[in-house]
């Protein structure tokens, strides 16, 4: 055996040796790094992108404005949880289902509709690619109005009446 066959065993028995006396569970914690090759080093990346696709939110008004900020990050859309958060109790209080049938913009037959109260044509310019194109699911309402709100007022942060 070379010399340096010798010394890699004799530092690979000091690693065995210390990890015995640190207890189990750091020696299994520590094993997967001895030996590592070029293929197990990629394999935090692939878990890291299964572990971003697979992001899941409530089916409530907390996981649709969440998800709907997840989107609008990866397309640029400016807007925080509280400025989106407050403009929705102002114009639904919440309800996805909301519909405004009073309006102008009932009486011209395009009522206001969904969380944030938008009208078919502004959905529908203003609709972010990912999203649903029903203007009442709940994400693609946020994300369509936070895009428009964007657009004529730099973000949803700026609204404090309707708009």
């Amino acid at each position: 055996m070379s010399v340096n066959g010798q010394n890699r065993h004799a530092r690979t028995s000091r690693l065995a040796r210390k990890l015995a006396v640190a207890g189990t569970g750091a020696a299994v914690l520590a094993l997967p790094l001895i030996g590592a090759t070029t293929a197990s080093a990629a394999t935090p990346a692939a878990t890291t992108a299964t572990t971003a696709a697979a992001t899941t939110y409530p089916d409530n008004l907390d996981g649709w404005i969440r998800e709907s900020l997840d989107i609008m990050a990866q397309h640029g859309i400016p807007g925080s949880y509280d400025g989106i958060h407050r403009n929705i109790m102002r114009e639904s209080s919440g309800n996805p289902l909301a519909i405004n049938n009073w309006d102008i913009n009932a009486v011209n037959g395009t009522p206001s509709k969904g969380l944030l109260q938008v009208i078919d044509p502004t959905f529908q310019a203003y609709h972010v690619e990912g999203t649903s194109w029903d203007p009442y699911d709940p994400v693609a309402n946020i994300t369509a109005a936070c895009n428009y709100a964007a657009d004529r007022y730099g973000s949803m942060d700026n609204v404090f009446s309707a708009y």
